[in-house]
């Protein structure tokens, strides 16, 4: 769950929404509700429903099948250009380096377009061949690094509380000849915090990862909802304490002024405070929580492109498996490729957040369908909601899957309203008229596939009342 959001998504969020100024802090602290109800209405559904697929199963289960699909790959176009935009912007971070190390060539070199878009294309497909090698290879990979990026990021919140505007002002001065910007950030604005909300809360959604490969966890309906709550609840803290450190460090002005001029990474922030080793080692850090981004998105994203072949509503070439590596290599591939369209967009585009709202509006619409899935698999599914063995009592369930609604709509409805009042030069840039487009060649694949299903003598009524084999 630990991932590059943290190192960008809190200040580049000066940039998104003009005028959030002080507020980040208090409205990241507002995002994180909605996400740990979320992650309830998760570890919930694990429990009962340890499939691959995770939150297409549980959807598909509790609510409808086509809602199910719709939702999910809506999820999973995305978790794919998310992987595209984490890719995309991992050159910020090795230009950090450079900057820091003084190799003035190689940090001007990593700024030109073509630079730029080669090194996110080697490291998506690098790491689509890391989860082509199988689930162990990517623990491999994602254990080591997490333990790697609490370390760097413990530096990173003892660097950002060790410092003050002062100390900032005082280095900006001696190094620049020039003073911190002028700015106030006014009076708190309900509709600036609103807009913000939905993009700061994209940097909690990592946990929907976990219950995607919910078939290669050992004993999953216990581990699975375990992971998701240990998760939440630690990297969410984990989350505040960064996000304070370095705004505790770097005064919110010079975090707008830069954010308008280029891409800014947390760490290349606190580069004026900082002996450039020292810099070196937190850029670096960053760097690697990019990549940890990598594997396990490309992993969810494979395990839901498999679900649905399985269930026989898209193409069974998806459920081929690699004998000697056993996994879903088509999947995989076919998700890599996804997200190669999508570092292509943000190259073409020349900014991220398109493909982050494109993100947010699909990952909240389906964290509202797992809040209403808890609410309705009683009901629809009373055999599956007998397996439930997190919060099993339905007098904790339903205020917690309401509550989860209510403030999971409001963030959506922020964000849909944010998004079509912007300024764009053309429909295309907007991420609601695209997330609609993505809706309705869901709704026509599922058409088709369902047609054909029925026309072979298959019962989807049967089908989607068991859970899919483990």
């Amino acid at each position: 769950m630990i991932g590059a959001a943290i190192n960008i998504v809190p200040f580049m969020i000066q940039r998104s929404i003009p005028g959030i100024g002080a507020w980040v802090l208090p409205t990241y602290a507002l995002a994180a509700l909605p996400a740990i109800l979320a992650g309830l209405a998760y570890a919930i559904l694990s429990s009962a429903m340890p499939r691959a697929g995770g939150s297409y199963v549980f959807a598909s289960r509790a609510v409808s099948p086509y809602l199910g699909f719709a939702a999910s790959f809506s999820q999973w176009f995305g978790l794919c250009t998310a992987i595209g935009v984490v890719s995309y912007v991992l050159s910020p971070f090795l230009r950090d380096i450079t900057v820091a190390l003084q190799w003035e060539g190689a940090a001007a070199a990593l700024e030109r377009g073509g630079v730029r878009l080669t090194v996110a294309l080697g490291f998506l497909w690098t790491f689509v061949l890391v989860n082509l090698r199988g689930v162990k290879s990517v623990e491999r990979t994602l254990v080591p690094l997490m333990i790697l990026m609490f370390v760097i990021g413990a530096v990173v919140i003892v660097a950002g509380f060790s410092h003050t505007h002062a100390d900032f002002a005082a280095a900006l001065l001696a190094r620049e000849g020039r003073a911190i910007p002028t700015g106030s950030s006014g009076a708190f604005d309900p509709r600036l915090v609103l807009a913000a909300a939905p993009v700061l809360f994209s940097s909690f959604i990592g946990f929907d990862s976990i219950a995607q490969a919910g078939g290669e966890a050992k004993n999953p309906g216990r581990s699975l909802p375990l992971a998701i709550g240990i998760s939440v609840a630690v990297v969410g803290a984990f989350y505040m304490l960064f996000t304070a450190a370095v705004y505790h460090a770097v005064p919110w002005q010079y975090v707008a002024e830069q954010a308008r001029l280029r891409d800014v990474t947390a760490p290349g922030l606190l580069t004026l405070l900082l002996p450039p080793w020292l810099t070196v080692v937190i850029v670096s850090g960053a760097a690697v929580a990019l990549i940890n981004d990598l594997p396990a998105m490309i992993l969810a994203v494979s395990r839901l492109m498999f679900a649905w072949g399985e269930d026989g509503i898209f193409p069974r070439a998806v459920t081929r498996v690699h004998p000697r590596w056993h996994t879903p290599y088509v999947a995989v591939v076919a998700s890599g490729m996804m997200a190669t369209v999508a570092i292509l967009g943000s190259h073409f585009a020349g900014d991220i957040f398109l493909g982050v709202d494109i993100l947010v509006t699909s990952m909240l619409v389906n964290f509202l369908l797992m809040c209403v899935s808890v609410i309705l698999l009683p009901s629809r599914n009373p055999a599956i909601a007998r397996n439930v063995t997190v919060f099993p009592s339905r007098a904790l369930q339903l205020p917690t899957a309401t509550l989860g609604i209510l403030l999971l709509g409001t963030l959506l409805a922020a964000q849909t309203w944010k998004d079509l009042t912007a300024p764009a030069s053309a429909w295309y840039f907007r991420s609601t008229p695209l997330w609609l487009v993505v809706m309705a060649v869901a709704t026509l694949i599922y058409l088709r596939e369902t047609a054909k299903l029925r026309a072979g003598g298959v019962d989807l009524a049967s089908r989607f009342a068991t859970l899919p084999p483990e």
